[in-house]
């Protein structure tokens, strides 16, 4: 029961946001009783700290799964980028805002192991990327993987990109070509040409 209530609870609040779901909504939308959930969780700031790393454990097993599959660097990307849009409901209700502004202690610890797992994912993806030559070899690989994570920060970010205005998916779209066409050497940006032409025709 404890993994429905979770997995239902990420649902509402990634499509309606951690501030406008109730305890209620979580209830009615699982048909228990308010009840029920105070069994498992005391009150509505546990429900968000435990939804929160579980989707974070979600997320981070998936990584490491398409991780394995040792595609080459620029197609892992698009392919991480992929899950986390299926598994992140294209953020319409901007969850991210709301966690910070409401629940600002999880926030934070959340933001840090986020860091941790995107620091160690994008650093392995550029050293790849360099050693198979479709990355410069020149490029700062601990400067990029900084950079990489405050830019995927950023466009989460309201009100530097509203929601009426972009879609996530675009904002990712434009943002990882942005990334790769800064980084790759002219090998590499033929093959992103190549991924492009064939999985956006």
């Amino acid at each position: 029961m404890k993994e429905d209530i979770l997995k239902t609870a990420v649902n509402l609040f990634l499509t309606y946001g951690f501030k406008s779901v109730t305890m209620d909504d979580i209830a009615n939308t699982l048909g228990i009783s308010k009840k029920t959930i105070y069994q498992y969780f005391a009150n509505k700031t546990i429900l968000v700290e435990e939804t929160v790393m579980y989707l974070f454990q979600v997320i981070s097993s998936g990584i490491e799964d398409i991780r394995d599959l040792e595609k080459n660097p620029i197609e892992e990307i698009y392919e991480i980028k992929k899950f986390l849009m299926q598994n992140l409901k294209d953020e319409k209700s901007s969850p991210q805002y709301q966690l910070e502004k409401y629940y600002p202690k999880i926030f934070k610890d959340i933001k840090e192991k986020q860091l941790c797992v995107m620091n160690d994912c994008v650093s392995c993806n550029l050293e790849r990327g360099k050693k198979i030559g479709l990355y410069r070899d020149t490029i700062n690989v601990s400067f990029i993987a900084k950079i990489y994570f405050n830019c995927m920060m950023a466009l989460k970010d309201k009100d530097l990109f509203p929601l009426e205005n972009f879609s996530m998916k675009t904002l990712m779209d434009n943002y990882l070509e942005y990334h790769l066409r800064g980084i790759c050497t002219p090998k590499g940006i033929d093959l992103l040409n190549d991924y492009l032409k064939i999985n956006q025709s």
